[in-house]
């Protein structure tokens, strides 16, 4: 993986970050923190723009994501659950995503893009109940930007030393990254909040 992405770079984050959210186990955490690292330099010979790097990691994430949505929504669950093992889904995996689709509906899609395994196969559940296209669009983007900009922005800190902190992303590490996307959204709509409380001030009485 490091290989492809250090060869074709953000054609290769596209790809590998559209596998991952179209049920492929291909960990995101390795390909963004990677893409991170290569934005600060990391590896000579190339260079990455960190903006970029996030952007295509995003859509790739959104794109693998409409691709899973529509096989649950057309290929129906009992189909799912029948081929899966063909395509190296597991039973267990996909009950666990479709449960947390059932106890938190709609949001599941956008808090389930935090959570390690779920991320992978909330798009499935979500197809199931014939979760609307546009919503089921705008709840993914606002659960993969945090995710991917987390990522990439921890790649680009340690740069090279990016590995070292791969090879113990589990367990309480993915408890960072999660902290970290979640307080960038917390940020994001606290700002748009704001902004939106000062125009109504600065807006004339009608």
């Amino acid at each position: 993986m490091q290989h492809l992405i250090a060869t074709y770079g953000y054609a290769a984050i596209v790809l590998l970050m559209l596998a991952e959210s179209a049920c492929i186990p291909v960990p995101s955490e390795l390909t963004m923190l990677f893409g991170g690292a290569l934005a600060s330099g990391a590896v000579a010979g190339t260079h990455l723009n960190l903006v970029l790097v996030i952007v295509l990691g995003t859509l790739g994430n959104v794109a693998g994501s409409y691709l899973a949505w529509a096989v649950g929504r057309y290929a129906g669950q009992a189909a799912l659950f029948r081929w899966g093992r063909y395509l190296r889904l597991r039973e267990a995996d996909l009950d666990r995503a479709q449960r947390w689709f059932v106890e938190h509906g709609a949001m599941s899609v956008f808090v389930g893009r935090l959570l390690p395994v779920i991320r992978t196969f909330i798009s499935l559940p979500a197809g199931f109940a014939a979760m609307p296209p546009l919503r089921f669009g705008v709840y993914t983007v606002a659960g993969c930007l945090p995710w991917t900009a987390a990522l990439a922005g921890a790649g680009y800190a340690i740069g090279a030393n990016w590995e070292s902190v791969a090879n113990g992303f589990h367990g309480p590490t993915y408890a960072i990254a999660a902290a970290v996307a979640v307080g960038i959204v917390i940020a994001a709509v606290t700002l748009l909040r704001r902004r939106r409380a000062e125009q109504s001030v600065d807006s004339p009485a009608s």
